[in-house]
């Protein structure tokens, strides 16, 4: 893999957790777009770090990657300003200094668990009422990679999954704030007609891989293209850039800008 440049922060709001960070491949073309969005149940003590890795990773090996921070539960985040920040980060794409160098009609979300969740909503947004929090997208998502992903909040919220993480976010359980679930909830965004990757470890207690199981076969119901990778590991091991979760992401993204160049190649 090639060295590529340190990443480049640009602010998309006022706010000092609304920024993302650019990572751009060797060369002057437009490259591919991969989104990564943190995850860390939408909790402030959870940040960018944590996404910082995979997009040098996916810069090195041809991407132009682009790790979003949010701001997050205890920070002035959950309902609707984390999931309109989101929004947010991936509609002003096209605005910054290297929008030259980005290839806005490929751009796949890989998120991790609340990321993933994040990654899934970002998908299903152009299902969104006009006046939901991030209707009307500005940048279409055109593939999605969920890793561990909290994806059916209902589900999560009947497992307790994150100590409450769900609840505190949209701020009640569905009972409570059904409008809320209806608006945030991947599941209920289907279908997206974007293709789709969940890949779970095995022994995730976090997020069990039933949260992918059922996005899947959701999505599937609904005519989406997903696939299901349960791999060995546990809910870190999916952003272990070592490990078989990460190199099945990997694959899976590099299969998906070959075919892409082949079709290229033969409209050309």
């Amino acid at each position: 893999m090639s060295r590529v440049p340190a990443p480049a922060a640009h602010a998309y709001g006022p706010g000092p957790d609304q920024f993302l960070e650019v990572t751009l491949p060797g060369g002057d073309a437009p490259a591919p777009v991969v989104v990564v969005v943190h995850g860390g149940f939408w909790r402030a003590p959870y940040g960018i770090e944590l996404a910082r890795p995979l997009a040098a990773d996916l810069a090195a090996a041809g991407w132009a990657a682009v790790a979003v921070e949010y701001r997050r539960v205890g920070a002035g985040g959950g309902w609707p300003t984390t999931l309109a920040d989101v929004a947010a980060a991936l509609d002003a794409l096209p605005d910054l200094p290297v929008a030259a160098r980005l290839d806005l009609t490929d751009v796949t979300v890989v998120g991790h668990s609340a990321g993933g969740h994040l990654a899934a909503w970002a998908a299903g947004r152009s299902r969104l009422p006009d006046g939901a929090p991030g209707a009307s997208p500005r940048v279409p998502v055109t593939a999605l990679v969920s890793q561990a992903g909290v994806l059916d909040l209902d589900a999560a919220v009947a497992a307790g999954l994150g100590d409450g993480a769900t609840v505190d976010l949209l701020g009640g359980t569905p009972a409570e704030v059904p409008d809320r679930y209806a608006a945030a909830d991947p599941v209920r965004l289907l279908p997206t007609g974007v293709p789709a990757l969940c890949v779970h470890g095995e022994d995730d207690t976090t997020v069990p891989p039933e949260q992918s199981r059922r996005y899947a076969a959701a999505a599937t119901a609904a005519g989406d293209v997903v696939e299901v990778a349960v791999v060995p590991g546990d809910h870190m091991a999916a952003i272990d850039l070592d490990g078989p979760a990460w190199r099945r992401v990997v694959e899976w993204l590099t299969a998906r800008r070959t075919a892409a160049a082949d079709r290229t190649t033969l409209e050309s």
